[in-house]
């Protein structure tokens, strides 16, 4: 039998772990072969490998480009190209966070996070482009977040970025759109990743409480649904994204956020 991305090259960026590498099982499952990329120890690299073969992939490889740098985009898509000759998907889901109230923002914090969450999509998508172009089909699909959307306090670099991803895919979209390339994205509300835990942590020692009080305090205050989403859900969006059902969806912003932008 045939999965509906048989064969398809994927690049899924911060996919060692997390969201990522959930992006990347639900790929795997659907015939993709991929490109893993994240700066995760070489020890979970190995593991993430591991456990999308056992999924079922056929090919993973993995390129430790570090997308904090701007030319490190570039090695990422030569990367792919070199192992796979080609690319059909890409899912820009390398983030990162830091929480500071604006006057004690830095600038090498701010810098930080503007070069992964937002000019390395960019870059990527240009380099990748041609490739898909040459291949007349290709999906992307932007990995931003319910700050794509509306704002929270101390977020400023990470709410900016996001706002800026949303807007990037629909100029990318408008660009693409009499070819057979779309471009989306998803915008997460809460999922208990790593980052997620850290924010946790920290409400958990600041209002004295347990790491379960302090996880339901964060949903109530934002998500209505008080349950967090699951990354599953996320890989399974992505996957429908790139399949020929949504090939007339393009510039798009999906929410899976548990109410929160509905209040």
């Amino acid at each position: 039998m045939t999965t509906p991305l048989d064969g398809k090259i994927a690049l899924v960026t911060g996919s060692t772990s997390g969201i990522g590498l959930e992006i990347a099982r639900q790929l795997a499952k659907a015939g993709c072969r991929l490109m893993l990329n994240g700066i995760d120890t070489p020890s979970m690299v190995e593991d993430a490998i591991s456990d999308l073969r056992a999924t079922g992939a056929d090919e993973v490889f993995f390129s430790d480009a570090d997308l904090s740098a701007p030319r490190q985009a570039a090695r990422l898509i030569a990367d792919t190209l070199d192992s796979f000759g080609a690319i059909d998907i890409l899912v820009n889901n390398a983030g990162v966070q830091h929480v500071a109230p604006i006057e004690t923002f830095t600038d090498e914090n701010w810098d930080r996070i503007v070069e992964i969450n937002l000019s390395a999509p960019f870059r990527l998508i240009r380099q990748a482009l041609p490739a898909m172009r040459a291949n007349a089909w290709g999906r992307i699909i932007n990995i931003a977040s319910v700050h794509g959307l509306v704002a929270s306090r101390h977020k400023s670099a990470y709410v900016a970025t996001k706002h800026g991803l949303v807007g990037l895919t629909k100029t990318v979209a408008l660009e693409t759109a009499a070819e057979p390339i779309t471009c989306n994205a998803l915008c997460p509300g809460f999922v208990r990743t790593a980052l997620m835990e850290s924010q946790i942590a920290t409400q958990a020692r600041t209002g004295s409480m347990s790491t379960e009080e302090a996880a339901e305090s964060i949903l109530r205050e934002k998500q209505p649904s008080r349950s967090f989403i699951a990354a599953s859900d996320i890989g399974a969006m992505v996957t429908f994204l790139c399949s020929e059902a949504s090939s007339q969806i393009t510039g798009s912003v999906f929410t899976i956020d548990g109410g929160w932008t509905a209040q």
